[in-house]
């Protein structure tokens, strides 16, 4: 048990770095414009909730659970947010979208775990969590450049994520969450990244840049999320 999931920790930060890897890229194409990037992770961000997140949520979980956790996790936001920001002029919002991604990964990891005795789902585990984690890798690449923080935070940020995946697998081989409260924790993840998304990348540049070049960021990283989307 521990080997596995030590083993699927790894492929999920093959995952991440390889969508990281994407990200670093494109950014290229931006001259690592601050502006731009946060626009463009912005519309990823919008487009993986829209075509992937939370249709998937919809499917998995009630209607209930999932509303009441976008609820705490927009009042969680904005207590992040508030207790970030008077500092130095800090801005929170690559660490909110880590928080976002890590609580998104528990109903995940946690689910793999109770499965893991299974055989037969073994490959299809393997490929969902190496595909899966693709976006969430190109995602929070984008918002480390776009904030200029150094590359060796995104390695650790990678590094966490995974051990903290491969821990939740663990628990989860024991510990059975009802599926009301991975609906709930579902919905703290979709109103973290909806609230840091729309206020952080995208509402905090708005007059940074002018309305033609704001709406092409926008559109661009919504389609990045499409092609994701169609060929994952």
């Amino acid at each position: 048990m521990k080997v596995s999931a030590l083993l699927l920790g790894s492929f999920l930060f093959l995952s991440v770095s390889f969508g990281g890897g994407i990200a670093w890229l494109v950014s290229k194409l931006f001259h690592n414009s601050t502006a731009g990037l946060s626009l463009l992770c912005g519309g990823f961000l919008v487009g993986l909730l829209a075509l992937d997140i939370i249709p998937s949520a919809l499917k998995m979980y009630k209607s209930f659970g999932i509303i009441l956790g976008i609820f705490i996790g927009y009042l969680f936001f904005l207590v992040l947010r508030n207790l970030a920001h008077p500092s130095a002029g800090q801005n929170p919002s690559v660490y909110l979208l880590m928080l976002a991604i890590l609580i998104h990964t528990i109903p995940l990891s946690m689910t793999i775990g109770s499965l893991m005795e299974n055989s037969i789902v073994g490959i299809t585990i393997t490929a969902s969590v190496i595909l899966h984690h693709l976006p969430e890798g190109f995602a929070l690449t984008t918002a480390f450049i776009s904030q200029g923080i150094k590359p060796w935070k995104l390695l650790f940020c990678f590094f966490g994520l995974s051990i903290c995946f491969s821990l939740f697998i663990w628990i989860g081989h024991y510990v059975n969450l009802s599926t009301k409260e991975q609906g709930v924790l579902m919905g703290i993840s979709i109103g973290l990244i909806a609230a840091t998304s729309i206020s952080e990348f995208i509402l905090h540049n708005i007059k940074v840049v002018s309305v033609s070049s704001f709406i092409t960021y926008i559109v661009m990283g919504y389609l990045l999320s499409t092609l994701f989307h169609l060929l994952l």
